[in-house]
């Protein structure tokens, strides 16, 4: 996993994973998440994607947005 930048400074997101058709999201309490184009949906986890490259407002968009549709916990 790639380490979150948290360019705004105040994220819970620890690190990612992107694949082609998903991201992994691990936060700071350790849990982990699976984001897919099945859930939320393709349009959702590109702009994740976007944003956790970006390294500023991947917490925010779950935590707005993509709430508990997530695809699964992993931990």
């Amino acid at each position: 996993m790639e380490t979150y930048q948290n360019r705004g400074g105040d994220s819970g997101i620890a690190e990612y994973e992107i694949s082609y058709d998903s991201i992994t999201v691990k936060f700071n309490d350790d849990s982990i998440y699976l984001y897919n184009y099945i859930r939320p949906g393709q349009a959702a986890v590109n702009h994740m994607k976007d944003l956790a490259r970006a390294g500023q407002g991947l917490n925010s968009f779950i935590s707005r947005t993509v709430r508990k549709n997530f695809f699964q916990k992993l931990r």
